[in-house]
């Protein structure tokens, strides 16, 4: 077995174990070592987006002091969900290696398809309302920045 999946899945058992959150562990690696690993905390903090892989980023960018973790591979134990592969992606860590897939964990509860569903475009029975408003008082804040001599891209 994999060194760095083999603690991301007891990360994943201890968060299980202390009921912390569901069966899903993340560790961020850089050359080879071990920079941070996570659970799942959701139900301990009562945060929805207190998943391994955010908290696993989270705490590599805090490490590392930087946010830009490119030079850096994740580990977890399930196929990241839509807002986890979007953190891995905003941190540009170019590998991530995954145990199980969405479809294992949809069969199992947790619905991350649905979302997967909602970003390609299927629009039937979306459980979320969306609606385009006030964006004349909202385009000006997209000139300030692009026009802001000291912003910092990320």
């Amino acid at each position: 077995m994999n060194r760095f999946m083999e603690i991301a899945i007891r990360e994943a058992r201890e968060g299980m174990d202390q009921n912390e959150g569901g069966p899903f562990g993340a560790v961020v690696i850089r050359d080879d070592s071990v920079i941070s690993a996570a659970h799942n905390e959701v139900l301990k903090t009562n945060d929805p987006s207190a998943h391994a892989e955010i908290l696993a980023i989270r705490r590599a960018s805090a490490i590392l002091e930087r946010f830009d973790l490119s030079d850096c591979e994740i580990y977890t134990t399930s196929q990241p969900c839509p807002m986890c592969l979007s953190a891995i992606c905003w941190a540009r860590i170019k590998k991530i290696y995954y145990g199980t897939t969405t479809t294992n964990v949809t069969e199992i509860g947790f619905d991350d398809d649905r979302i997967y569903r909602m970003l390609r475009g299927d629009t039937e029975n979306l459980p979320i309302n969306c609606e385009n408003i006030d964006s004349d008082q909202c385009e000006p804040l997209l000139q300030e920045w692009k026009l802001k001599p000291d912003r910092t891209m990320y």
